[in-house]
């Protein structure tokens, strides 16, 4: 490494503060990025993992507030009305004499009382 240095001229106290000042740059660039990429995590936080553990809350929360007579839209795009209810399951009657078993995490919704006439 000496022959090297002084191949090209410069002396090892050159070469040790040259290093020195690569080393200080280069936390200097960390530190400038540090306030950056703290903002980012706090901006990534906000705006997607907090309005998704909501959205999962108030889910929950509508599963756990099902009863017998509910008016449902499922994802599937069925509407019927809850007829028993089972540990992970509700049975939904969607014609006059038609039930489906469905999972209970398929609703989407519960609608408003009297939305779904089964033309009984």
């Amino acid at each position: 490494m000496n022959w090297l240095s002084n191949l090209f001229g410069v002396g090892s106290a050159t070469a040790a503060t040259g290093t020195t000042a690569a080393q200080h740059s280069t936390s200097g660039a960390l530190m400038s990025m540090l306030p950056m990429m703290i903002i980012f995590v706090a901006v990534f936080y906000f705006l997607i993992i907090r309005p998704q553990q909501k959205r999962q809350q108030e889910q929950k929360k509508m599963m756990d507030n099902l009863s017998i007579g509910d008016d449902v839209l499922t994802s599937g795009g069925l509407l019927g009305r809850v007829s028993k209810l089972r540990d992970n399951y509700l049975v939904v009657k969607i014609a006059k004499e038609v039930e489906v078993t469905i999972q209970r995490n398929a609703v989407a919704s519960i609608l408003p009382k009297g939305t779904f006439k089964l033309g009984d």
